[in-house]
C-alpha cells in the first residue's frame, strides 16, 4: 500500500457518513453552522487588530474611518485619543475572547461528536458480527474481530475527528485568508502559496511512509490481541510447561513494532509545525523590510505588519491542523479498511421483519440425501445422510473421533448449511429464511460449556436480564441436572460466582450447569453433544433419566462416547467417515461394540 488518492479519502468518508445515525447527521449540520459562525468571529478579530494597532500609532488616521466614528458615537465614546485607544482595546479584546470561545466550542462539539459517532459504529460492528452465520465465525480469527471492534475502531474516532477538524479548519482558513487579502492581497496570497506549497510537498514526501506505518499498526494491533488471548487462554498449560517466555516474546515484538510505527507517525505528523514557524518569522521579517521602504516608513507599516503577524499566527496552526489530520487519515487508512469490512457485514432479514412467523414442529425432522464440506476443494465431511427423526423420540449418535457426529448436529441446527441435499422440518425445507425460527426451538449442550463471569443463576438463565430471571424455574432445572445439591451447599447459593470462563467450578459441575441452561430454555429439541462426558456413571444415569422423563413432546439427540449413556434412546445411529453405517436399537450396539462400553 504505497498510495492513497483523494477518491479513496472521499469514498471512505462517505462510507463512514452513511453509517452514522440521522441524529449524528443533524449534529454534523449544526457543527457546520458553528463553523460558519466561528469563521465570522475570526474575521472580526483579525479586522479589529488593524484599527487597534492604528489607534496606538496613528490615531488621527483611524478616526477618518466612518465605521469607527459611528461605533464611537453608539457606545458613547468621545473622539479624543485616549477614548479611541480604550474603545479599540475593548473592541479587539472582546473580538479575541469571542473568537476564542467559538474555537473552544468547536473543539468540544467536534470531539464529542466524533467519539459519539465512533461509538455508534463500534456498536454496529459488534451487532453485525454477532449476527453472522456460524460458518463465518469458524472461518476467521476472533483476535482479528476483537482488534477491529476495540482497537481498530479507534481509528474511526481519529478519522472522524480529522474530518470534523478539516471542515472547521478549512472554514477558519478561508475566513482568515480573506481577511488578510482585504488588508493586503499581494502579501496574503504570497504567504498562502508559500505555506500551502510547503505543506503539500511535505505531505507528498511522507505519504508512503505513513501508509506503511498504518499497515504495521493494523497488523500488530491484531497480533497483540492474539498473543493476549492465547497466552491468558492457555495459562494452565503455560504454568505447567514453563513456556511463558514464548508468549512474552511474541507480545514484545508486536508491541515494539506497534509503538515504533506510532512514534514515527507522530513525529511526521507534528514536525512540520516547527519548520513552518521559522518560515513564518522569516517571511514577516522580509515583509517588514519591504514595507519599511514604502511611504510612511516603519510607523505606517506597523498596523499592517501586526495584522499579518496575527494572521500568520492563526494560519500556521490551521494549516498544521489540515496537514496533521491528513496524516492521521493516512496512518489509519489500513485500519479503516479493516473496519469498513466489518461494517459491511450483512444483517439477517428477520431482525428487520416485524412478524411472528413461528415454525411448527409437530411431526418429524428429515435429512434428505445431505452432503457437507467446508470448502469445495475439501473432501466430504458428511456424505449421503438420510435420516428421519420423529417428534418426541430420543436418538443416540456414536462414532469414532472425527467421524462427523458434531457436524451432523450443526447441519441439523442450521449452524452449517448443507452443501447438497435438504433438511426438512415437517416437510418444510430448512433454509436461511426460517433458520432463526427453527433455532429458537433448539437447546444445545456442547461438550465444552461456556460460562460467563457471573453467578450460577445467571449462567443457567443465560442471556436473560437478571431482573427477568425466574428463580423457581432455575431451581427446578438445576434439580433435573443433578446440580441443585452442589449449589445449595454453597454459602452464596444460586448467587455464587463461577469465575471467568467458569474457573471456580469443576468440569462435571460446568456440564451440569450447561444441561440446566438448556432445560431452562424449555425448547422442543434438545441436543447433547457429549454433554455428560465429565460426569461419573451414576450421575450421568440420573441426569439422563430426568431428561428423557421430562416430556414426550421433547425430541432428544445425543452424541455419546459410551454406549451406556444412550440406554434411554429409541434408536442409535453409528457414523464413520461422514456416513451412517448402521442404525439400530441400544441393545444391538451394546452387544456389538465392546469398545464403546463403560
Amino acid at each position: 500500500m504505497n498510495k492513497m488518492s483523494w477518491s479513496d479519502v472521499i469514498s471512505i468518508s462517505s462510507s463512514l457518513y452513511r453509517q452514522v445515525s440521522d441524529r449524528r447527521r443533524r449534529q454534523f449540520f449544526w457543527l457546520f453552522i458553528l463553523t460558519i459562525i466561528g469563521s465570522i468571529t475570526e474575521v472580526i478579530s483579525l479586522g479589529a487588530l488593524v484599527p487597534f494597532l492604528g489607534a496606538l500609532t496613528q490615531p488621527n488616521v483611524v478616526l477618518e474611518y466612518s465605521l469607527v466614528k459611528i461605533l464611537l458615537e453608539y457606545f458613547n465614546f468621545s473622539a479624543n485619543k485616549d477614548d479611541l485607544i480604550l474603545f479599540m482595546t475593548i473592541a479587539f479584546a472582546s473580538a479575541a475572547i469571542i473568537s476564542g470561545v467559538m474555537r473552544l466550542l468547536l473543539l468540544r462539539v467536534g470531539i464529542f461528536l466524533s467519539n459519539g459517532a465512533a461509538a455508534d459504529i463500534s456498536e454496529n460492528i459488534y451487532k453485525r458480527t454477532l449476527y453472522q452465520p456460524y460458518a463465518v465465525h469458524i472461518s476467521r480469527s476472533s483476535s482479528e474481530i476483537i482488534a477491529g471492534i476495540t482497537q481498530k475502531v479507534n481509528s474511526v474516532v481519529r478519522v472522524l475527528m480529522s474530518i470534523v477538524t478539516v471542515i472547521t479548519s478549512a472554514g477558519l482558513f478561508m475566513a482568515i485568508l480573506l481577511g488578510l487579502i482585504y488588508i493586503n492581497p499581494k502579501v496574503a496570497i504570497i504567504s498562502a502559496i508559500i505555506f500551502g506549497l510547503s505543506y503539500f510537498f511535505i505531505a507528498w514526501g511522507v505519504q508512503k511512509r505513513l501508509l506503511y506505518n498504518g499497515v504495521s499498526i493494523a497488523e500488530e494491533s491484531t497480533g497483540m490481541v492474539k498473543s493476549l488471548q492465547e497466552g491468558l487462554g492457555a495459562i494452565r498449560e503455560l504454568l505447567l510447561d514453563g513456556t511463558q517466555e514464548v508468549y512474552c516474546n511474541v507480545y514484545s515484538k508486536s508491541i515494539q513494532r506497534l509503538q515504533n510505527a506510532n512514534a514515527e507517525s507522530t513525529f511526521l505528523n507534528q514536525a512540520p509545525r516547527y519548520g513552518m514557524e521559522s518560515v513564518g518569522i522569516v517571511l514577516i521579517s522580509a515583509m517588514a523590510f519591504i514595507l519599511s521602504k514604502e511611504p510612511g516608513g516603519v510607523s505606517a507599516a506597523i498596523p499592517l505588519l501586526g495584522a499579518l503577524a496575527f494572521g500568520a499566527q492563526r494560519l500556521i496552526p490551521i494549516m498544521q491542523q489540515l496537514y496533521g489530520n491528513w496524516t492521521s487519515f493516512a496512518i489509519n487508512y489500513a485500519s479503516l479498511l479493516d473496519v469498513l469490512k466489518l461494517i459491511d457485514q450483512p444483517l439477517p432479514k428477520y431482525i428487520f421483519e416485524n412478524t411472528n412467523n413461528e415454525l411448527n414442529f409437530d411431526y418429524s425432522i428429515v435429512l434428505d440425501n445431505v452432503y457437507f464440506r467446508h470448502h469445495p476443494e475439501n473432501s466430504w465431511t458428511l456424505e449421503n445422510i438420510n435420516l428421519t427423526i420423529k417428534k418426541g423420540s430420543c436418538i443416540g449418535i456414536i462414532g469414532s473421533t472425527g467421524s462427523g457426529k458434531s457436524t451432523l448436529l450443526d447441519v441439523l441446527m442450521h449452524l452449517l448449511e448443507p452443501s447438497e441435499g435438504n433438511v426438512l422440518i415437517d416437510g418444510k425445507r430448512l433454509n436461511s429464511d426460517i433458520a432463526h425460527n427453527w433455532q429458537r426451538l433448539i437447546a444445545h449442550v456442547p461438550q465444552s460449556i461456556f460460562l460467563s463471569d457471573g453467578t450460577i443463576m445467571e449462567n443457567i438463565a443465560f442471556g436473560i436480564k437478571k431482573e427477568d430471571i425466574d428463580l423457581n424455574r432455575v431451581k427446578k432445572v438445576a434439580k433435573y441436572a443433578q446440580i441443585d445439591s452442589f449449589i445449595e451447599s454453597h454459602q452464596d447459593g444460586y448467587e455464587a460466582m463461577v469465575g471467568e470462563r467458569g474457573v471456580r467450578v469443576s468440569g462435571g459441575e460446568r456440564q451440569r450447569i450447561g444441561i440446566a441452561r438448556a432445560l431452562y430454555k424449555g425448547s422442543k429439541v434438545l441436543i447433547l453433544d457429549e454433554a455428560t462426558s465429565a460426569l461419573d456413571s451414576a450421575t450421568e444415569l440420573a441426569v439422563m433419566k430426568e431428561i428423557t422423563g421430562l416430556s414426550s413432546d421433547i425430541t432428544v439427540l445425543m452424541i455419546a462416547h459410551r454406549v451406556t449413556t444412550l440406554k434411554s434412546c429409541d434408536s442409535v445411529i453409528q457414523i464413520e467417515k461422514g456416513k451412517i453405517v448402521e442404525q439400530n436399537k441400544y441393545e444391538y450396539f451394546l452387544k456389538k461394540n465392546d469398545t464403546f462400553k463403560n
